[in-house]
């Protein structure tokens, strides 16, 4: 488990990149740091591999400061938005400098995986597309086999087909290997499929997070009408986060609280229909509740 604690960077004192940031990663996930690009995402993944250290407060990986801690160090890897690979090495010997810092890296993984995507390992990587180091980048991470990895930026420069071939890279490594995995991205689609727990950095302090499944059953949308005419006084016992009327038919968004459906139902509605809710439409609402414009954080 990793757990950050009144987490703050600063780089002088006019750059305050991240301020008293405080948030656990659960062990076992895919955690997905959402936020602006500057929002202080590539930061913060910084300061738990211990490349940057923190100005105050504290990361705790397993109970133990993470700070240059070299047994912490070995559980982890990290794959940075802007690459970087020795000048003149191939797939093969990039994946065999892995293997010296990680004693359980699969080598037959890599040349299996990058067979599969047809990437040449014997080729100079400085004649690759940036979208197929990105590729080499994730199968040389994925083949430590290290407890905690970080990817920024993860899916930058793939394609959607590749895209879905590393996600479900990612999610079999998560399963079989109780891996816990902290991917960023300034996209909220692109981790909503993937990820246990979303968190939102705004910034530099993490504006909320929670589990998906928890975000998607705490909050439900409806169109109802009524007999008589209404207006939101009307569901005033509800926890309303949103309320637009047209005609004689109502949007709602609702936060979950007990009985919410019954008060909806003992109203006898004439129209009363659930409907889903986009991850992002969640995090719209959930911002408007907090008094934040959505296309202002991401």
């Amino acid at each position: 488990m990793i757990e950050l604690k009144n987490l703050s960077k600063s780089f002088d004192k006019h750059h305050l990149v991240l301020e008293n940031l405080s948030c656990t990663i659960p062990d076992n996930a895919i955690y997905g740091l959402v936020g602006a690009n500057g929002a202080g995402k590539s930061t913060l993944l910084r300061l738990i591999n211990s490349i940057y250290k923190p100005t105050q407060g504290e990361v705790l990986v397993d109970g133990k400061p993470a700070y240059d801690t070299e047994d912490i160090k070995k559980q982890m890897v990290f794959v940075p938005d802007d690459l970087f690979f020795f000048s003149g090495y191939s797939l093969t010997e990039t994946a065999n400098f892995y293997k010296a810092l990680y004693p359980n890296f699969d080598l037959d993984f890599v040349l299996k995986e990058a067979k599969t995507l047809k990437l040449d390992p014997k080729a100079n990587l400085s004649t690759f597309s940036k979208g197929m180091k990105r590729q080499c980048a994730l199968l040389c991470a994925l083949a430590t086999k290290a407890k905690y990895m970080f990817f920024d930026e993860t899916f930058d420069g793939l394609d959607p087909v590749i895209r879905k071939f590393f996600k479900d890279l990612i999610v079999r490594q998560m399963s079989e290997k109780e891996t816990t995995i902290i991917m960023t991205s300034h996209n909220l689609r692109e981790l909503e499929d993937i990820c246990d727990n979303l968190g939102l950095l705004y910034k530099g302090s993490i504006l909320f997070e929670g589990d998906i499944d928890t975000l998607k059953t705490n909050m439900f949308k409806v169109q109802i009408s009524l007999k008589e005419d209404f207006d939101k006084d009307t569901f005033k016992d509800l926890d309303l986060l949103y309320f637009k009327k047209v005609g004689t038919v109502a949007t709602l968004i609702i936060k979950e609280k007990e009985n919410s459906k019954k008060i909806l139902e003992d109203l006898k509605p004439i129209i009363l229909d659930y409907l889903p809710l986009t991850l992002e439409e969640i995090f719209i609402y959930q911002m408007e509740a907090l008094g934040y414009e959505f296309n202002e954080v991401l």
